[in-house]
């Protein structure tokens, strides 16, 4: 017997008292259906009743959970053959939807994503970062295999490019087809559940990429999804005028409509209800709040801020442990301000004032034109009073692909494990591991990764093993960002002071510490410059007892680097930089020094 739902009983198909609830919004149809593998693909055998607001419900028995499915919707004459909107899963991107519960086994109820200011994120793209053979391409249980690796590396959060199903097997992510639905060809909803369990049980944090700024554009069943559209736009889905237009394909989500900020939210709260995500990352969120993307005289699109805002606050109130990232890249601290503050309340959102100037200045090929004010002004920079509302990073699946090669390539192209390269491609990491902010690297980072980022090649594997020393500088110093190695909080403060920039011999020195606890002050030096320094001198507040921790510059690490020997601060009463005390340091050419209390 067909019964209609209210609309707070659910979306899709929804499974209840072994029956299966059918239910989908269609405000132009004048009839709908639903057929499937359990009634021999019917296309009128099972009506969905009107209710007023423009959806259409049934409840019937004759289906069940793994079932395939469409909806059919009569407009104008036409039966038009349409997916599930809401589908949690579906064979293929072009295929069927398919009727399943998202409830798994599991064993991460003891898990505690870290604070904010303990983060180091590892962004990964699932198709590239492990594939089990060149030709594969891979999957949530080949990043399972690598847990371990990057627990022993120190990371406890990895990012996730989108994995929501897209047309074909093989992209970077950012063209969802199924919103809610799991890449099949990475494993599917239960690999991908399989994979957050893991990484929890690990201490791993999962941050989900998620794409609100367009759909598609192609195997996208939303486009006309009822029939109707105006100006041969997408219909009740997308915007049918002028604001439609993105980069990415005529089709911007219409924020205006009620009914598709729902599906926004919806799809929102999936990846941390139904799969124990610990943060979402929203991709090119400018292009939501802004017709193009806040380049120039733009014209602000307020319903795409409500959307957003909407969604922060939510999470904010329901789950608070919850990050959620904007990538703006428009430097506007409004993205991550309260709302009270007409701000749209992110946790947190890409940094373009730390991974451009630094970019800039290690990749100058002349050391007399590195300017170190562009770093400064990196390091210091904040959005929203908070130095942990920004990521900080030199690397991104954006700035290693599109014309940009990753850092030591860009260093020296052609020769990227040169010593020049690996060097100061290391001072980029440091920074990004000692500044306030949360840091994140991109995968293969850590071992000197040259290649540019493209979702037909693997990540490769063989530099790991070939560069396992300065692997292990990355993870010494990652080790201290989190506390895993102690010594090291006042990198998880939100305070910094430049103790000492020297433009001609290209040092730079600033401790980070916490003002309400002095005790683990860390000290950093970094030589942007190819000249030893022995006995150099910085100005220290006080007699300070620095101790060295970490010489990114050694030996140790890199057969290429340095044998000078640096020992801990020797302090002088003799006055540097306008400060009484002067701390005597012998600095490898581009180095990157690291000291603890003792």
């Amino acid at each position: 017997m067909n019964t209609t739902i209210t609309k707070s009983a659910g979306m899709g198909a929804v499974i209840n008292d072994g029956a299966v609830t059918f239910r989908v919004w269609a405000p132009n149809a004048a009839k709908v259906f639903v057929g499937g593998s359990f009634n021999n693909w019917s296309e009128n055998q099972i009506v969905l009743e009107a209710e007023n607001n423009g959806y259409w419900s049934v409840s019937t028995e004759q289906a069940s959970e793994g079932d395939e499915y469409k909806f059919f919707i009569e407009y104008n004459g036409k039966l038009l053959s349409r997916n599930d909107p809401y589908a949690y899963e579906v064979t293929n991107s072009n295929g069927n939807s398919i009727i399943r519960t998202l409830d798994f086994n599991w064993e991460d109820e003891d898990f505690k994503m870290p604070s904010w200011n303990e983060l180091v994120i590892y962004e990964l793209h699932v198709g590239t970062f492990n594939r089990s053979s060149p030709d594969a391409v891979g999957t949530f249980e080949d990043v399972i295999v690598k847990l371990d690796y990057l627990k022993n590396l120190g990371v406890n959060c990895i990012e996730l490019l989108p994995v929501a199903e897209f047309a074909g097997g093989i992209s970077w992510g950012y063209n969802p087809a199924h919103p809610f639905a799991i890449e099949q060809d990475y494993g599917g909803p239960d690999a991908f559940a399989k994979l957050v369990n893991e990484a929890h049980k690990r201490g791993i944090a999962v941050i989900m990429d998620v794409v609100y700024n367009h759909f598609g554009p192609s195997d996208v069943d939303l486009w006309q999804f009822d029939g109707w559209s105006e100006n041969d736009k997408g219909g009740i889905y997308f915007y049918n005028d002028h604001r439609s237009d993105t980069p990415w394909g005529d089709t911007r989500p219409d924020y205006g409509r009620e009914e598709v900020r729902q599906y926004l939210r919806d799809n929102a709260l999936m990846w941390i209800e139904k799969y124990h995500c610990d943060g979402l990352r929203m991709d090119a969120t400018s292009y939501i709040r802004y017709e193009g993307g806040g380049l120039g005289y733009d014209t602000e699109i307020e319903e795409g801020n409500v959307l957003m805002r909407d969604i922060n606050s939510e999470i904010r109130e329901k789950y608070p442990h919850v990050l959620t990232i904007a990538e703006d890249l428009k430097g506007d601290s409004r993205v991550t301000d309260a709302v009270e503050y007409d701000g749209l309340a992110y946790g947190s959102q890409w940094d373009m004032n730390f991974v451009h100037p630094v970019r800039e200045v290690i990749e100058d090929t002349h050391d007399n034109s590195r300017d170190l004010q562009k770093i400064v002004d990196a390091l210091e920079f904040t959005y929203s009073n908070d130095a942990f509302s920004r990521i900080v990073y030199t690397e991104s699946h954006d700035e290693v692909a599109n014309g940009k090669a990753r850092v030591p390539e860009e260093i020296q192209p052609g020769d990227a494990e040169s010593a020049f390269a690996k060097k100061r491609a290391l001072l980029g990491i440091v920074l990004t591991l000692t500044a306030p902010g949360i840091p994140m690297l991109f995968q293969g980072q850590e071992f000197i990764e040259d290649e540019y980022f493209q979702d037909t090649e693997g990540l490769d594997w063989n530099k790991e093993e070939k560069h396992k020393g300065i692997e292990n500088l990355v993870r010494d110093v990652i080790k201290l960002r989190t506390g895993e190695t102690e010594g090291g909080r006042g990198l998880r403060s939100q305070h910094i002071e430049i103790l000492h920039l020297n433009h001609e011999t290209k040092i730079l020195a600033y401790t980070r510490f916490d003002g309400n606890d002095p005790t683990e002050p860390v000290l950093v030096v970094l030589n942007f410059s190819n000249q030893e320094y022995e006995d150099y001198g910085i100005g220290l507040n006080e007699n300070e007892p620095f101790e060295l921790k970490i010489n990114g510059g050694s030996t140790i690490y890199d057969k290429d680097f340095s044998e000078i020997s640096v020992d801990s601060v020797e302090v002088i009463e003799e006055s540097t930089d306008a400060k009484n005390w002067t701390g005597k340091i012998n600095i490898p050419a581009y180095g990157a020094l690291i000291f603890t209390k003792s």
